[in-house]
């Protein structure tokens, strides 16, 4: 009986090691979330001040990858990036998993899900080897449909832009309050 009750102390605190990782995972993930909309929320509201939204769009283009690049190197083994189920450039482009996540997040919030807490987390298994994922999603504002709208919601000088620098966009005809997309780390 002894042994029994031993093993299953030693089975639950192997399992509590185990979650306190995850959970560890999870929470540095959160950061870098924070860390990333902290670094591209003032650029983007800075560029619409200074030069509307045209100058918003040099922000997305040029430098949320930089962001993204910046902390993936700050944060290795972390890979961070943005991703889209309507991407507007080819690194927004998702993985299966990733497709799978964004798609499970439309699910969500139409169930009534609060946006602010909605995440995924997961350990998977990628060619062999045990990977970390995290997905935290990327809502539509009212300002965000400057770019990201119905064509009659983006003015003409916008869809130049967008026209010049994504020729392949297909990140519009978003409604507020939908998916927009969003930040996918791994690891």
């Amino acid at each position: 009986m002894k042994k029994f009750i031993i093993a299953g102390l030693l089975s639950s605190l192997a399992f509590s090691t185990q979650a306190s990782e995850i959970s560890a995972d999870q929470q540095e993930a959160r950061s870098i979330v924070k860390e990333f909309g902290g670094q591209l929320v003032p650029a983007l509201k800075g560029a619409m001040k200074s030069g509307g939204p045209v100058a918003a769009i040099d922000v997305c283009n040029t430098k949320a990858p930089a962001i993204a690049k910046g902390l993936t190197e700050k944060h290795a083994p972390w890979n961070v990036n943005r991703v889209s189920l309507k991407p507007r450039g080819a690194t927004a482009t998702p993985d299966a998993w990733e497709t799978e996540t964004l798609k499970w997040f439309d699910e969500q919030i139409a169930a009534g899900a609060d946006p602010k807490k909605l995440e995924k987390f997961e350990i998977v298994k990628v060619d062999g080897k045990e990977t970390t994922r995290y997905m935290k999603p990327v809502m539509t504002g009212g300002l965000c449909l400057t770019c990201h709208g119905t064509a009659k919601q983006i003015p003409e000088g916008v869809k130049a832009k967008l026209a010049d620098l994504y020729p392949n966009d297909k990140a519009i005809d978003y409604s507020e309050g939908q998916v927009r997309g969003a930040f996918s780390f791994q690891k």
